[in-house]
């Protein structure tokens, strides 16, 4: 049998990484499970979802407690692992080790994955159900310049620059929600920014439900002929997308919040901040469901909006008054246009309000504890503006145009949002006749600077 059993007298097995990741003791059963998965003692624990849980302890600074599953030879084991963060170092304890049916494809997925893994490809990739990644073929990462064992855990973006297909659709979106293959997806490597197809294989668990991509990844050499095109997003699609999700997801995480909160009455703390997680996970996933029923509507060659009057300095003051919950929590004060304040645009109120919204978060989001984000109202001439400053730690020059591109953020391994906000900020600002711009230095804080053509209703000034 392939499963590790600990001993009877000692049901927990315990470790010790330090902060680099790096086993520096282990009891034997999870020293036989680091050995088998090609690790050792003195080098970084080499079973991913157990090292990913640590990193994720020592980053946050609390107990993590997770269930994983982790494959030993032809078995997968069950696990429960609690990470501890103790000065440099996280003090794991992994308990259950219940020997489980493994993963295998479902159907016809078997012969389909045989025959896409054999193709070609100069290298593997796989996923779990939110797109971090569980495995990267190790001996890949030499020839084409990145630590493949770095990227365990972290998202698919982490490694891939995610570019849309010819007719500006993005593959992958449509093989995650109709849970189909996906055949070529657009990319570059991070790092290199080199091109590089990526194609993949839906894996479903026991129930049916989705669990992941197993993936492949070719280099695309000049010649290369152009992929096949992928069939866009339909409306009739993103609104089945948020028929199907809205609901689901919005009972998880009313009781995930109910759990989290103790409504009920106590339970573990382990467990209640479990079911912080599933709640701030799910909201993640409402916010994707809203971005790309935005992303699909503000990518139509037909869409427009009906502008109407609109007080900037009112807009303004109600998104800062929506997000000041959330400084409060952060310790960051939000400064916004004094009451009586006027500034008549041109705009869609709803749409604005968006803008707003999503610049103001992102600011309160980057700006450290005990900051300030202000959002000033300016009229000047024809134009109307909104600047929303950060005195966070800024943006690059080289940076500045890529935030502003589908699923693209400066640091996919921070906290925080799925790449659309800003795209999707700007084609709405522009259909409106208006844009948004930033301006940024590293060190310096950020200010993106919302403006719409002006307006002067009768018997009133512009200011």
């Amino acid at each position: 049998m392939n499963v590790l059993d600990p001993s009877a007298e000692s049901p927990v097995a315990h470790a010790v990484v330090d902060g680099d990741g790096v086993l520096r003791s282990a009891d034997p059963a999870l020293m036989t499970l680091n050995h088998r998965a090609g690790g050792e003692l003195g080098r970084p624990l080499a079973v991913p979802a157990i090292a990913t849980i640590a990193r994720l302890a020592r980053r946050l600074g609390i107990i993590v407690s997770r269930g994983v599953v982790v494959a030993d030879d032809e078995a997968d084991i069950d696990l429960w692992v609690r990470a501890q963060p103790e000065g440099d170092t996280v003090r794991l304890a992994v308990s259950g080790w219940r020997e489980v049916q493994p993963w295998r494809p479902i159907g016809r997925a078997s012969e389909t994955r045989a025959a896409f893994l054999q193709g070609d490809s100069d290298w593997r990739w796989e996923t779990d159900a939110s797109l971090c990644l569980t495995f990267v073929s190790l001996e890949a990462g030499p020839r084409h310049g990145f630590d493949a064992f770095a990227l365990l855990g972290q998202p698919l973006t982490a490694m891939f620059a995610l570019d849309s297909a010819s007719d500006g659709a993005l593959p992958i979106l449509d093989a995650l929600v109709r849970r189909r293959a996906m055949t070529a997806q657009p990319a570059r490597l991070r790092g290199s920014d080199r091109p590089v197809m990526l194609s993949a294989e839906v894996r479903h668990d026991r129930a049916g439900a989705f669990a992941g991509f197993i993936g492949a990844a070719r280099m695309v050499v000049a010649d290369a002929p152009p992929p096949p095109a992928e069939a866009p997003l339909s409306a009739t699609f993103t609104g089945g997308l948020d028929r199907a999700l809205r609901a689901p997801l919005a009972r998880i995480v009313a009781n995930a919040d109910s759990i989290n909160a103790q409504a009920e009455g106590p339970v573990q703390a382990d467990y209640a901040d479990y079911a912080a997680d599933i709640a701030s996970a799910g909201r993640h996933l409402l916010e994707l469901v809203d971005d790309l029923v935005d992303l699909q509507a503000v990518e139509r060659p037909d869409f427009t909006l009906a502008v109407e009057r609109i007080d900037m300095a009112d807009v303004a003051r109600r998104a800062a008054g929506l997000l000041s919950v959330r400084a409060g929590n952060a310790d960051v004060t939000i400064s916004r246009p004094a009451l009586g304040e006027l500034a008549w645009a041109l705009g869609d109120f709803r749409r604005v309000l968006q803008i707003l919204v999503n610049l103001i978060g992102n600011a309160v989001r980057y700006s450290p504890p005990g900051s300030r984000v202000a959002v000033v109202v300016d009229s000047a001439g024809e134009q109307v503006s909104v600047t929303v400053a950060d005195q966070g730690k800024g943006i690059a020059t080289e940076d500045q145009a890529r935030i502003f591109e589908k699923f693209e953020r400066v640091d996919p391994t921070e906290a925080g949002g799925n790449g659309l906000g800003l795209y999707i900020a700007r084609r709405l600002a522009r259909a409106m006749q208006g844009d948004l711009t930033v301006e940024s230095a590293p060190g310096q804080g950020a200010r993106f600077v919302l403006t719409l053509p002006a307006d002067t209703p009768r018997g009133e000034d512009q200011r």
